[in-house]
């Protein structure tokens, strides 16, 4: 059974008449009464009744066609669904923190842009707590976020750990720090720092690390890419994931670098989606193209 030959059965009864229905159609009579005979014979059902006068349906089409209008009814449904999906899928928005800048996302969208080029991606540099609002909300379709290990992940987003990594000290080539093989606490308190703002990850992990001591801070900003660029103009050195730093431009030019710390506390980058969401065919390729370059990265970080 096949949508068509219910609209052409629908048709028929609406017109009265075969000829009619096929000149509405755009196609030939034999053809539509052929159609709705194999229909007709697959349900074991005489639907219409062919006479010079033209269509009449049966008794038992007329008990029939309710249901025929209504399966019609309910693909047009289905039909305007799918339609707004994908409309709804010509902007994916994706939030993010920007520490996965580097490893993923860069590399992701380049993917991504070949399997949907008619998409646009909409990137939005926000906080941990906006893009947790933003994807309950449905103003995000994913979320790019950093956690520290034993963070508890959000009760109603889907999270999925992409890369893991350490916090680490980004310096400028020509820092003394640069000839160190780890950073102490006591050794940044000497040196000015770049912090992120209060509600990022790294702001949490710093206020932690010198535990009560005050670093010289000389300037906050708002995420990982600004940090680096005050780093690379000699402005101070700043704490960030080494994901967010090994293959950075800055680093291919020679211009910053990063030190390990003298601390092996784990940092996470997680991918996040709402989970009761319904969410386009677009926003699903982008999050597998996202896991899958996790994994690439992994194993080029391993070898």
């Amino acid at each position: 059974m096949r949508i068509e030959q219910l609209e052409y059965v629908a048709a028929i009864a609406r017109l009265g008449s075969f000829r009619r229905a096929a000149e509405e159609l755009h196609i030939s009579q034999p053809a539509l009464s052929a159609t709705v005979r194999n229909l007709e014979q697959e349900l074991r059902v005489t639907i219409l009744e062919r006479g010079r006068s033209g269509a009449q349906v049966s008794d038992e089409g007329r008990d029939l066609l309710p249901r025929i209008i209504e399966a019609i009814e309910a693909i047009d449904r289905l039909r305007a669904a799918a339609d707004d999906q994908h409309r709804s899928s010509r902007v994916i928005r994706i939030a993010t923190v920007n520490a996965g800048t580097v490893p993923v996302l860069t590399p992701t969208a380049g993917a991504f842009r070949a399997l949907h080029p008619d998409t646009r991606v909409e990137l939005i540099g926000a906080q941990e707590a906006e893009i947790h609002s933003g994807l309950l909300e449905g103003r995000f379709d994913l979320g790019l976020v950093t956690a520290l290990a034993g963070d508890d992940p959000h009760p109603e987003l889907e999270t999925v750990t992409l890369v893991r990594g350490r916090p680490v000290v980004c310096i400028r080539t020509d820092s003394p720090l640069a000839q160190l093989t780890t950073v102490s606490v006591k050794q940044l308190l000497s040196e000015p720092m770049v912090l992120m703002r209060s509600g990022y990850l790294m702001h949490r992990y710093v206020h932690r690390l010198f535990r009560g001591h005050e670093p010289a801070v000389y300037y906050t900003t708002d995420g990982g890419e600004m940090g680096k660029l005050l780093v690379a103009e000699g402005l101070g050195v700043t704490i960030l994931p080494d994901f967010s730093i090994s293959g950075d431009p800055l680093v291919r030019a020679n211009v910053i670098t990063w030190r390990p710390l003298a601390d092996d506390t784990e940092v996470r980058l997680t991918l996040q989606r709402r989970r009761s969401a319904v969410h386009p065919v677009a926003a699903r390729d982008l999050h597998r193209l996202f896991v899958e370059r996790s994994g690439d990265y992994e194993l080029a970080q391993a070898s």
